[in-house]
């Protein structure tokens, strides 16, 4: 009786606890600091909660599993510790059929468990739309990125960040204005057609929680709504050559308005029509074996 009250008034301030703790969580944390959330704004896209809620579940599970585990080793190290008054060696026991059974079917639920999840978020996210609003081509290159306007039959064709050489500026320090820019306005269905002009690229908007391989002679989609307004930081996430630590860019999320002007800017600017395979370095070089071939 004297133990059973002993655990229960220590249970009692260990769940006051951690109910003010949860309770005093802000945005950020509650998303397990991941990236995209601001405090009392809308998720970047539409499946960064999908993903967010993934992670953190995933977490809160594990977690859990491995207090459960923690404790039951501490509380086996204080209840059959060896006593001064105890002698030789204590029973020794070869296996208990309903443990050795528990350890089995407990982590082979978990394991099925986390696949079906997986597989159904994976479903979600990687569902194309059936008519999208704005389609973008994005092509990965050494190492910089051209972007085709589809709808509007214009195009942007990126440059290598340049270092920022201007005086007082920090070591390593980039000029901003030679990030290569996507504009996506907000609200509106977004397939990007990811394709690679040399070696296999990796598009990743970090605070999109989402990337996707780019790979020569194919086409991979990522099918998004962009939700909330801003810039957000872009890069290449496969180890593609040299410079790949500066194969670099941003996404700028706008209204509608400002999308439209800024497709009107790359009008004015000669930027009409679309930037093909004409420019991949393994095309050229089948038309270079091509030819040759013909020669002979």
């Amino acid at each position: 009786m004297r133990s059973t009250r002993r655990i229960r008034w220590a249970a009692i301030p260990l769940a006051a606890t951690l109910v003010l703790a949860l309770s005093a969580c802000t945005d950020q944390e509650l998303a397990g600091y991941m990236p995209g959330f601001v405090s009392g704004a809308s998720p970047v896209t539409n499946h960064t909660q999908l993903v967010t809620d993934f992670w953190v579940n995933s977490w809160i599970v594990l977690l859990g599993i491995g207090f459960i585990t923690w404790g039951l080793l501490l509380w086996s190290m204080v209840v059959y510790r060896r006593r001064k008054t105890d002698t030789g060696l204590p029973v020794q026991l070869r296996y208990n059929m309903p443990i050795e059974i528990l350890f089995t079917v407990i982590p082979f639920i978990l394991i099925i468990g986390l696949f079906a999840l997986t597989a159904r978020d994976t479903e979600i996210i990687e569902k194309r739309f059936d008519a999208p609003e704005v389609t973008i081509q994005a092509f990965g290159k050494q190492w910089a990125w051209d972007f085709n306007y589809t709808n509007e039959d214009v195009y942007y064709s990126g440059i290598q960040v340049q270092p920022d050489l201007s005086e007082g500026a920090e070591q390593g320090a980039i000029e901003e204005s030679s990030l290569p820019t996507l504009y996506l306005p907000v609200g509106k269905k977004v397939e990007i057609q990811l394709n690679a002009r040399d070696v296999i690229h990796s598009f990743w908007v970090i605070d999109f929680l989402y990337k996707k391989d780019m790979i020569p002679g194919k086409t991979n989609y990522m099918s998004i709504i962009p939700e909330r307004e801003g810039t957000y930081a872009g890069k290449c996430a496969e180890l593609c050559g040299e410079f790949h630590s500066q194969m670099l860019f941003q996404v700028k999320v706008v209204s509608q308005e400002e999308y439209d002007a800024y497709i009107q800017s790359l009008r004015d600017q000669g930027f009409e029509g679309q930037l093909g395979t004409e420019y991949d370095r393994n095309s050229n070089q089948a038309n270079v074996v091509a030819s040759a071939n013909e020669s002979k």
